[in-house]
């Protein structure tokens, strides 16, 4: 913790390359701690190191001072429901949450998109988790599964991955309400990418309308739930107007679309 020992680390870090760093284990909100969140910042600035506080205070405004700040995780994410037993039989719900909640108040480190299981059994679908990339804003997405998860994946999902920003031009709340249900779309570009969450444990129909978009004569992608909670449906080249559209998700289910 002594700022000798952070400098070295910090000029270590910047000869090899690496340009951000994820800071870990805040025990408290003490000043004392406060006054440290602080002098990281201050310190990677000097290195030019982007930073994620994980396993911190909830976002003070810092990045406004700071631009370097990138994203905070200060949630119940993704460890809770697959490496902890607190979220397993409530992740969907907890994550329909989130956009309404902690999410409004800056970037959040949630760690989204888990398609195995790990300690836990794994109750949200594909389609679920795939949305999560889309309606959790966070600068820097970090994906937490295992490299050969992402591997296994249909190689449209992989492209989206690949493809996805992180920073956004525009966002609109196509429909939803808290621990039931979300519609969101985010554009960077021309392009809109929407994300869908159903946050309980039935099947579900999320009706929304285009109009806000104004998408009419567009085509779209379509990244929804297959037969089972462990496949994908896609669908491309969707001609659109700017009509209402009706997307079926499973239980604790999701879909994604990308408007192009």
């Amino acid at each position: 913790n002594s700022k000798e020992n952070r400098i070295k680390e910090y000029t270590w870090l910047q000869k090899l390359g690496v340009v951000g760093v994820k800071i870990d284990f805040f025990p408290d909100d003490y000043s004392s701690n406060m006054d440290y969140y602080i002098d990281l910042l201050e310190d990677a600035a000097k290195y030019k190191l982007m930073v994620n506080f994980h396993g911190a205070t909830i976002p003070r405004g810092w990045q406004r001072t700071y631009p370097h700040l990138m994203t905070m995780e200060a949630v119940y994410g993704a460890e809770w429901y697959n490496n902890k037993p607190i979220l397993t039989d409530r992740a969907a719900e907890h994550n329909v949450t989130l956009p309404f909640t902690r999410n409004v108040i800056g970037s959040m480190d949630y760690t989204p998109g888990t398609f195995s299981d790990s300690q836990h059994p794994h109750i949200t679908t594909c389609g679920h988790e795939l949305a999560l990339s889309v309606v959790f804003e966070s600068a820097l997405q970090h994906m937490p599964d295992r490299p050969e998860v992402y591997s296994s994946l249909p190689r449209k999902v992989r492209e989206f991955l690949s493809g996805l920003p992180t920073a956004w031009d525009d966002t609109k709340l196509l429909c939803g309400y808290p621990g039931t249900d979300i519609v969101l779309a985010r554009r960077k570009g021309d392009v809109w990418y929407i994300g869908g969450l159903n946050g309980t444990n039935e099947n579900k129909i999320l009706s929304f309308s285009l109009a806000p978009l104004q998408v009419e004569g567009k085509t779209m992608d379509v990244f929804k739930d297959g037969v089972d909670d462990k496949s994908f449906a896609i669908e491309e080249n969707i001609q659109l107007s700017n009509d209402k559209m009706d997307m079926s998700c499973l239980p604790r289910g999701g879909f994604v679309a990308v408007i192009k």
